[in-house]
């Protein structure tokens, strides 16, 4: 009996010694002093504070899967008509292309790409000057880089599209436009030649 009680109280401060020891909270292995404080004990790094969060990446860096970077200025128009577009362009970017085109775009330059668009209206709607017309006319004419550097920097009242739209969805809808208006495109671009020889001739 007395076996038995002397095993119990063992028992008993051994249980009491070891929730003791887990209960002395989070420094339980504290010390009293602690090397080297800075690393103990590190200060938090705030990464997305307003001075590093407004800082602009490093010139040259390019985005992991971006399109390389347009390096023609906004007055470089005859070079840009050059500038073929960078993507190999599917059915699916095509899509997505109309689906931008007609986010962006089509409020001024109508689905349609006949510059009637909703803020036109023919004249009746709140933007007083016609926008251009990409399905027939002079700017159907345009080249994929031309009327990517139109959304670049913008053209006339039209502003820039660079902070909306990245270098590829640009691209895509270059694509796009082209696309539509290719057929009524080149019988416009292959007769303005002959009428300048007409009038050299004359």
């Amino acid at each position: 009996m007395k076996r038995t009680s002397n095993i119990l109280i063992v028992a008993a401060l051994a249980t009491g010694a070891f929730l003791a020891a887990c209960n002395r909270g989070e420094h339980n292995r504290k010390p009293g002093r602690i090397y080297m404080p800075d690393m103990y004990e590190s200060r938090a790094y705030e990464f997305y504070n307003a001075r590093l969060s407004g800082m602009k990446p490093v010139e040259g860096t390019v985005k992991r899967g971006e399109v390389l970077p347009y390096h023609l200025k906004e007055s470089d128009t005859a070079l840009a008509n050059l500038v073929k577009n960078p993507l190999t362009i599917t059915a699916a970017d095509l899509a997505e292309g109309e689906r931008l085109f007609n986010i962006y775009c089509g409020i001024c330059h109508g689905t349609a790409l006949d510059g009637n668009g909703p803020l036109y209206k023919g004249g009746e709607g709140p933007y007083p000057a016609a926008p251009a017309n990409l399905a027939s006319g002079p700017k159907a004419a345009y080249s994929e880089g031309r009327l990517f550097h139109v959304m670049t920097y913008g053209f006339n009242a039209m502003g820039s599209y660079a902070s909306q739209l990245d270098r590829a969805q640009r691209w895509k809808i270059a694509a796009y436009i082209k696309s539509k208006n290719a057929p009524s495109a080149a019988p416009a671009a292959a007769a303005a030649p002959a009428t300048d020889s007409a009038a050299t001739a004359k």
